[in-house]
């Protein structure tokens, strides 16, 4: 056991924070259960050729995928001392992975270089100070309605890994995105397992049992891995067909060991993307990867520290200095291993959810991915719809802020409600700060309260401006 006023304790702030080691070693567990996916996801998303026609390799992204999260969410445990979780973030993977597909000229260890040099520029803006002023300079409402965005988008996520919630094919002819499970319907016993998690996990959470979450996770898991081995469910896409029946992504099964294939570390060409698109087109392209990584993050760590509890009362994050150049770190290292850039994980909310409020919890779910690279049992046996119901129920967790929005001032009120309407409708924590920060800059303008705006906010608004003109930016100088 940790005790009270020792170095350690001191350290990580674990009493000060109101918490124990034992809650820090659940939230660790289930941060892990809750994100691990993506060990198995990144090389779904990163397996396309390249110009060359390589590619990257089921076997050595997946192993680096884990290493890379394993090092970072250590890192932000033991320097960032928060229950920041990190791993290869989904949208700059899946940017990453398009561009690669749609330019001819371009390879991967290039793009993975566009990534590293923008990891490069986001620690420079960190290390000045820049980042934290951005981070100060935002309304006390933005920062409110971020962290119930991030909850609506974390329970979205949930429902969509579930199946609860799924796309609506386009050749359906509706102008309807998303559905109730496959064709309005409830299938499978996927589902139910999910159902059954979800109604568990409020049943202990509203009962304020110790664990709930990971309780939950745990037993949920038992119920899929019994259910497969009995009736042999599949996964839902099996590389050739389509089982609206299937498990989402992951199958429960037990897996053993292999050894890691660490050959993609150091393959990144910080400058390569330059000399076969010209200047122009690579800057823009990483200006992209820029502001996704630099906005993603804050909205991320804003909506995290305030679920946790671990904001003072000023509304400032303690070693926020630290976290951001962890994060910064994510997108170099994430690139110069070609897994993409790492970034805080939304699904650390789950550990918090479970108690987890220092750096410790981040040390336990590093170590569990370092574990992951060699043996893949956790990682193959625990189906995303295991894992769903503690996302909607942090979900829960975080919206129930939304009270603290002070809905008269319409000033603060309609750039809030666009922010937390975008994340989930758009998939993206950015694309909800962009609409949030230009609003908010244009209502007060109009409002003749323009005194009122910080000048980074204008800088901030006038960048994501540039941000949602890429396309036609891009457009008008003929690079699609």
């Amino acid at each position: 056991m940790l005790k009270q006023g020792s170095a350690l304790d001191r350290y990580f702030r674990v009493t000060e924070r109101g918490s124990n080691l034992s809650r820090e070693i659940r939230g660790g567990f289930a941060t892990f259960f809750a994100m691990s996916y993506i060990v198995v996801l990144n090389p779904l998303i990163l397996s396309g050729p390249d110009s060359n026609g390589t590619t990257l390799g089921f076997p050595a992204v997946a192993a680096v995928t884990a290493l890379v999260a394993g090092i970072l969410t250590i890192l932000m445990g033991a320097w960032g001392r928060h229950p920041f979780a990190l791993a290869t973030g989904l949208g700059v993977n899946a940017f990453v992975a398009v561009t690669v597909a749609t330019n001819p000229g371009l390879t991967w260890p290039d793009m993975m270089g566009l990534v590293v040099l923008s990891g490069v520029t986001m620690l420079i803006l960190v290390l000045t100070g820049f980042r934290t002023a951005v981070f100060k300079a935002v309304p006390e409402g933005l920062k409110t309605a971020i962290v119930v965005g991030i909850g609506l988008f974390i329970a979205l996520i949930g429902l969509v890994n579930a199946g609860f919630v799924r796309r609506i094919p386009d050749v359906a002819g509706t102008t309807v995105p998303v559905g109730l499970g496959f064709e309005g319907k409830l299938l499978g016993w996927p589902t139910a397992v999910f159902v059954f998690g979800l109604i568990l996990t409020i049943a202990l959470v509203v009962r304020k049992v110790k664990g709930a979450i990971l309780i939950g996770i745990i037993t949920s898991t038992v119920l899929a891995v019994i259910l497969e081995m009995t009736l042999h469910i599949g996964p839902s896409f099996d590389g050739k067909n389509f089982n609206p029946q299937g498990w989402s992504l992951v199958a429960p099964a037990f897996s053993g060991w292999a050894a890691p294939d660490l050959s993609l570390i150091g393959k990144a060409n910080p400058f390569g993307a330059f000399g076969h698109l010209g200047f122009v087109a690579a800057t823009l392209l990483a200006f992209v990867i820029l502001l996704s990584i630099f906005f993603d993050a804050m909205g991320t760590m804003v909506g995290l520290a305030n679920e946790a509890g671990t904001v003072d009362e000023h509304g400032n994050i303690p070693d926020v200095d630290r976290v951001l150049q962890v994060d910064a770190l994510g997108a170099i290292i994430g690139g110069g291993a070609s897994v993409s850039s790492n970034q805080i994980y939304v699904e650390a909310g789950a550990g918090i959810g479970e108690g987890a409020r220092t750096g410790i919890a981040s040390i336990v779910t590093g170590l569990l991915f370092l574990v992951a690279m060699f043996f893949t049992p956790l990682i193959n046996l625990v189906p995303f719809e295991a894992v769903a119901p503690a996302l909607v129920v942090v979900g829960f967790m975080m919206v129930s802020q939304v009270g603290k929005i002070d809905w008269q001032d319409w000033g603060i009120a309609i750039p809030a409600f666009l922010t937390f309407a975008l994340m989930p409708f758009t998939y993206s924590i950015a694309n909800g700060l962009g609409a949030g920060f230009i609003s908010f800059v244009i209502i007060r303008t109009v409002q003749g309260r323009a005194k009122e705006i910080h000048p980074l906010m204008w800088a901030v608004a006038a960048a994501f401006l540039l941000f949602f003109s890429i396309g036609t930016i891009e457009a008008a100088l003929g690079m699609k």
